[in-house]
């Protein structure tokens, strides 16, 4: 038995299916970890979500700004982006089992040693504390009032962490945290507008996992979202975006010894339709 975390699909489900192909999985023994952003952008998000819908427990996925920008966008809190592809799962006959589905993925997972989250994490909070803020979101996300949420979703601030923040600002910044994060100040001022390099850094900021002193440090965090990063594995930092939907490659890191597995999506805009 094998887990295998996987960096983000944003709806490239060909590419998923040649790299399961190369990993040689194996639903009755292996797991699936996808880091987030499962949908937008790329050729057949609604392959992917019927795929990841039916693997049931063989598939553990976190939510991704794409993701909750889907949700957002089916109860018409938000307008669709002009890159966006969200169309074909909004027209879908089982489009409300799907986004019911993706509505209850968790923002951040920990097991097997792993904490697994889309973004990254404050330089204030462990692990251990980021799971239960993460849960705060959750619980709000899976309550009968969720829309609430959705509605306030969207915004930069606050854009620095203080235990005292409460209701909506406390769970915007906690999913802005987890699901946008790339640069941050030593205090851990979130920057939100800079998506480049991590060797360009805006003035005054640090990749969030490089900052002094950050609380999670020594703990294995797996995480996507930053294609311009690209593929990085050390020891308590495994970046898995490598820019499939760009033309790159998409990534598979074996937990269990952390090998390396890859395949080329350059040419691979087909649509492959999961039924």
């Amino acid at each position: 038995m094998s887990t295998y975390a996987i960096g983000d699909l944003q709806g490239c489900f060909q590419a998923l299916q040649l790299l399961l192909d190369k990993i040689r999985f194996d639903p009755a023994h292996d797991h699936i970890w996808l880091v987030g952003d499962l949908v937008n952008r790329g050729a057949d998000s609604l392959a992917v979500l019927r795929w990841a819908r039916a693997m049931g427990d063989g598939v553990t996925a976190v939510l991704g700004n794409h993701d909750l920008h889907l949700l957002a966008v089916a109860e018409n809190f938000v307008k669709p982006h002009r890159n966006d592809t969200l169309g074909g799962i909004l027209t879908a006959p089982d489009r409300d089992e799907l986004l019911t589905w993706l509505r209850h993925r968790p923002l951040a997972h920990a097991a097997e040693g792993y904490f697994m989250v889309h973004a990254g994490l404050l330089p204030q909070w462990t692990t251990a504390q980021a799971l239960v803020l993460a849960a705060e979101v959750q619980e709000r996300l899976h309550a009968p009032n969720y829309r609430g949420f959705l509605a306030h979703m969207y915004g930069n601030h606050p854009d620095r962490w203080d235990e005292n923040i409460r209701g909506i600002d406390r769970l915007r910044l906690i999913t802005n945290a987890m699901t946008r994060l790339r640069f941050c100040t030593p205090d851990g001022t979130m920057e939100f507008k800079t998506k480049g390099s991590p060797k360009q850094p805006p003035p005054g900021c640090l990749p969030w996992f490089q900052v002094p002193g950050r609380a999670s440090a020594g703990s294995p965090i797996v995480f996507g979202h930053w294609s311009a990063l690209g593929l990085r594995v050390e020891s308590d930092c495994m970046a898995l975006d490598t820019g499939c939907l760009w033309g790159g490659r998409l990534t598979a890191l074996r937990l269990e010894d952390r090998q390396v597995f890859q395949v080329e999506c350059s040419g691979l805009a087909g649509i492959t339709h999961w039924q």
